[in-house]
C-alpha cells in the first residue's frame, strides 16, 4: 500500500510530526500496519523503534486490526458508580465479542477506558467523536450500537456566567457571533494601547492564578518566560483535561472556541512568542475538531498569521491531538509529546519558562486560565476582582457530577459553598443523602457528605488539604460502596502510570493490589499499614504529580473514614 498520501504533509518535517502522521494513517486504515510505521519511520527520518515506542505507550494508537468503529465504554469512577461494568458486558454480549476484539465483519470493537471527561452522562460511551449517556439499559445499547440515543448535552449554569455566558449547548460559537459579543476587541486592544509588558501587569494585576490544578499565578508564569533568555519562545495551552470528574474545559472548547485562541494569542503577545499549541486529549474529538475550524477562521480573518491587524505582531496556532495518555496533562510530558516522544516527564528544574517546549522559554495554561485572559485585557484587572475573593478572585468552572439531580457545568464566583453548589444548582443529592464528596479528581481529597458549608476557595482548600484548584465536584450517596470507589481510583493510576520512575509504577500497582484485597475481604493484617508506606514513598519520590498524589484520596478517606477496611483486615 502506499502512504504518500497519507504522509505527504509531514514529509521531512521531522519527529515533531510523529503524532499527527500516526493519527493520519490510524484514521485512514484503523491501525498502523507494519509497512505504515516503516513508511512514518522513513518520512520522518525518526528510527522505527522509537516510532513503535509511541505506538505502544498511546492507549489510541493501535499496531493490531481494529473494528471501523470503537465503543469505548467510561470505567470513571462516577460511570463504575452507575454501571459501567454492566453496560461493557451487555455491549460485548451484543456483539458477541470479547474486550479489544473487533467483530468478525470488523465493524465494532469495544473496550474499557479509564475517563472520557463525560461524568455528567455516566455511564458513558464514545463512538468516534460521538458521545453517549446515560446509557442505563439494554435498550439504550442498542440505541447506541444503532446510533439513535441521543448524544450528550451537558448543562451549563451558574449564578455568574462570565467564561460560559456564551456557551450555547447545542453549537460552537462562529466567528461572526463571537465577534458580535466582543470577540477579539481585548486582543485588538492589546495590539493597539498595551504593550506587552502591560498585558502582563494586567494579569499579575488581576489574581488570576492557573486552573488546571497546580494555581500557579499567570502573569508571574508569563513574565519569567517573557524575560528568559532564549529564542523563539512558544506558549502551550494544555487541552489534555483527563481528570477523572473534570469536563469543565470541553465544554469551553466544544460550545467558544474563539475565547480560548483569543486568550492564546494574548499570551503570546505578552510572552513575546511567535507561535503556540494547543493539546487536546485523544477522546475530545468533537473538541478538537471545533478548535480545528476555529483556528481555519481566525486565520481567514487575519488574527492569526502574519502582521495581525496591520500591529506587525506575528503569531499563529498549532493544533495537535493527544492519543490517549493521562499523564500528557503534566506540562513536561505533555511537551515531549508535542516532540514526537512518549509522554513522559522531565526531571524539574528547569522549568517549562527556562527550558520548555523543544528546550526553549515556555508559557503553559490551561483552557480555562486562558479562557478568562480576554475579560481582563478588556475590561481591566479591577473588574475582574468584582467575584471572588481576595486571594481567589475572579469565577471558577466546577464540574459536578455523581449522584446530583443536574450533573453539569456550574459557574461561580470563588466563595461559594459546596452545600450551594451541590444541593441550590445541582438540584441536591439523589439516591439517598451525601456521604461522600471528592473534590479535585482522582487526584484529589475526600469531604465528608455532612462537612459542606464549607468556601470553595484556594486559601480554604488549602487549609483543608483540599484540592479546589481542577474544580472537580464528585458526590456519591450513602448507598455507594465507598471500598469499590477507592479500588477505582487505584485502578486508574495503575493504568495510567507512565512507567518512568519506579516507585510510581510499582507503588500504584501495590497499592491496587492490596486494596483489592481489602475490599474482598481478604486483607492482611499489615495491609493498612503498607498502604501508608507505599503512599507516602510515591509521595516522596516520585517524579511527577502522577505518583505523589496517587494516594491522596486514599488517605483523606482513611483519615475521615478510619475503621473503612477494618473488617476486612
Amino acid at each position: 500500500m502506499k502512504f504518500d498520501t497519507f504522509l505527504a504533509p509531514y514529509q521531512g518535517k521531522g519527529r515533531t510530526a510523529l503524532l499527527p502522521a500516526l493519527h493520519a494513517v490510524q484514521e485512514a486504515l484503523g491501525w498502523i500496519p507494519p509497512e505504515g510505521a516503516k513508511a512514518i519511520a522513513k518520512a520522518l527520518d525518526v528510527p522505527l523503534a522509537d516510532v513503535y515506542g509511541v505506538i505502544s505507550f498511546y492507549s489510541m494508537f493501535y499496531d493490531h486490526p481494529t473494528g471501523r468503529n470503537i465503543l469505548r465504554v467510561c470505567k470513571g469512577p462516577v460511570c463504575q458508580a452507575h454501571g459501567a461494568e454492566t453496560l461493557l458486558e451487555t455491549l460485548k454480549s451484543a456483539l458477541g465479542v470479547e474486550e479489544g476484539e473487533p467483530t468478525e465483519d470488523g465493524a465494532w470493537m469495544v473496550e474499557g477506558v479509564p475517563c472520557l471527561g463525560l461524568c455528567d452522562a455516566a455511564p458513558a460511551v464514545m463512538v468516534g467523536p460521538e458521545a453517549f449517556g446515560p446509557v442505563q439499559d439494554v435498550q439504550d445499547a442498542e440505541a447506541v450500537l444503532k446510533r439513535k440515543l441521543p448524544t450528550v448535552k451537558t448543562r451549563v449554569d451558574g449564578p455568574t456566567r462570565r467564561l460560559t455566558a456564551h456557551v450555547l449547548g447545542s453549537r460552537a460559537l462562529a466567528l461572526e457571533d463571537y465577534r458580535e459579543v466582543g470577540g477579539y476587541q481585548a486582543l485588538e486592544k492589546a495590539l493597539t494601547q498595551m504593550t506587552p509588558e502591560a498585558v502582563r501587569e494586567a494579569v499579575k494585576a488581576s489574581g488570576l492564578w492557573g486552573r488546571g490544578g497546580a494555581a500557579f499565578p499567570t502573569g508571574l508564569k508569563w513574565e519569567f518566560a517573557a524575560r528568559a533568555p532564549g529564542e523563539p519562545k512558544y506558549v502551550v495551552c494544555n487541552a489534555d483535561e483527563s481528570e477523572p470528574g473534570t469536563f469543565k474545559d470541553r465544554v469551553l472548547m466544544e460550545g467558544n472556541p474563539h475565547l480560548i485562541i483569543e486568550g492564546l494569542i494574548l499570551a503570546g503577545y505578552a510572552v513575546g512568542a511567535s507561535r503556540g499549541y494547543i493539546y487536546v486529549r485523544g477522546e475530545y474529538a468533537k473538541a478538537a475538531l471545533m478548535l480545528d475550524l476555529a483556528l481555519q477562521a481566525a486565520r481567514r480573518a487575519g488574527l492569526l498569521g502574519e502582521n495581525i491587524l496591520g500591529s506587525g505582531f506575528s503569531f499563529d496556532i498549532e493544533l495537535r491531538r493527544g492519543a490517549g495518555a493521562y499523564i500528557c496533562g503534566e506540562e513536561t510530558a505533555l511537551f515531549e509529546s508535542i516532540e514526537g516522544k512518549r509522554g513522559q516527564p522531565r526531571l524539574k528544574p528547569p522549568y517549562p519558562t527556562t527550558h520548555g517546549l523543544f528546550g526553549k522559554p515556555t508559557a503553559i495554561n490551561n483552557v480555562e486560565t486562558l479562557a478568562n485572559v480576554p475579560f481582563i485585557v478588556s475590561e481591566g484587572p479591577e473588574a475582574y476582582r468584582k467575584h471572588g475573593t481576595e486571594k481567589s478572585p475572579g469565577t471558577k468552572l466546577f464540574s459536578v457530577s455523581g449522584d446530583v439531580a443536574r450533573p453539569g457545568v456550574y459557574e461561580a464566583p470563588f466563595g461559594i459553598t459546596l452545600r450551594e453548589l451541590i444541593e441550590e444548582w445541582a438540584g441536591g443529592v439523589t439516591g439517598g443523602r451525601a456521604a461522600a464528596v471528592l473534590v479535585g479528581g482522582a487526584a484529589g481529597a475526600f469531604v465528608a457528605g455532612d462537612d459542606l458549608d464549607w468556601p470553595l476557595t484556594l486559601e480554604n482548600g488549602q487549609e483543608r488539604g483540599v484540592p479546589v484548584g481542577t474544580g472537580t465536584v464528585m458526590v456519591f450517596n450513602d448507598q455507594r460502596d465507598l471500598r469499590a470507589l477507592l479500588v477505582n481510583l487505584a485502578w486508574f493510576f495503575a493504568e495510567e502510570s507512565c512507567g518512568k520512575c519506579f516507585p510510581c509504577q510499582l507503588g500504584t500497582q501495590r497499592q491496587w493490589e492490596i486494596l483489592q484485597r481489602l475490599a474482598r475481604g481478604a486483607g492482611r493484617p499489615a495491609d493498612l499499614a503498607l498502604l501508608h508506606d507505599i503512599g507516602h514513598t510515591m509521595t516522596d519520590a516520585s517524579i511527577c504529580g502522577l505518583g505523589q498524589t496517587a494516594s491522596m484520596a486514599l488517605f483523606s478517606a482513611l483519615r475521615l473514614w478510619p475503621d473503612l477496611f477494618t473488617s476486612s483486615a
